[in-house]
């Protein structure tokens, strides 16, 4: 039984802390216009803002309006080498 707990709590800090780390190499303005986040959307935010995020954090939400003005959450989160985009309807 305690084993059982034991690895539970080692799985639950492993996933959690693995969402939030910042990431191995600075992503630059390029990785972020092959995502199309800004070609799909109409985002507040600045390219080098959302940068300055990712690079810190490993992730960036933000709040995106498409062409038919529905409004989503996006996501970034950086996976390694490349950045991955997640869209939900607000």
């Amino acid at each position: 039984m305690s084993r059982i707990r034991i690895f539970s709590g080692i799985a639950l800090l492993v996933a959690i802390a693995g969402c939030s780390l910042p990431p191995q190499r600075a992503f630059t303005r390029q990785d972020i216009f092959k995502t199309n986040i800004f070609s799909y959307f109409t985002i507040k935010e600045s390219p080098d803002a959302v940068l300055a995020q990712i690079n810190r954090d490993g992730e960036a939400v933000m709040e995106g309006v498409d062409k038919k003005n529905k409004t989503y959450f996006i996501k970034l989160i950086s996976s390694g080498k490349e950045l991955k985009a997640q869209y939900t309807e607000k």
